[in-house]
């Protein structure tokens, strides 16, 4: 990630590399690349795809795994990272790698989704200007 910290702001563009090793080439029929957000806790389960692209088995044979690929994407005003008593939502990237054997590895990089800093100070200023 671009940010060691992991905390993006609200419409910002987040970027991010990602890299396949322990895994041949041969044995790779196809990948996902998302970003999306998630709830845990009580009650259902929410699950919100906002980035999303696949590449199938001819796909990664011309891009090749050994380099590091990039992934960009404006992220949306909402839903913010939240982590409450009963509920969380979290922010993550996620790469699920299709292999030989119809297995399937799944791995997530969570990041926080906060405010903008920008749009806090334009609000205190409007508020004290109109006072």
């Amino acid at each position: 990630m671009c940010r060691e910290d992991g905390t993006y702001e609200a419409g910002e563009q987040l970027k991010a590399q990602w890299r396949i090793s322990r895994i041949s080439l041969e044995q790779l029929q196809g990948l996902e690349v998302s970003v999306l957000w998630h709830t845990e806790g009580k009650g259902d389960e929410d699950l919100h795809v906002h980035h999303f692209y696949r590449l199938d088995e001819a796909e990664l044979q011309e891009l090749g795994i050994d380099d590091a690929q990039a992934i960009s994407c404006k992220l949306p005003l909402t839903p913010l990272s939240y982590h409450g008593h009963l509920i969380h939502l979290r922010w993550c990237i996620r790469l699920r790698l299709f292999v030989e054997g119809r297995r399937e590895i799944v791995a997530e990089q969570p990041f926080y989704l906060v405010s903008c800093r920008g749009e806090k100070t334009s609000v205190m200023t409007l508020r004290s200007q109109s006072e």
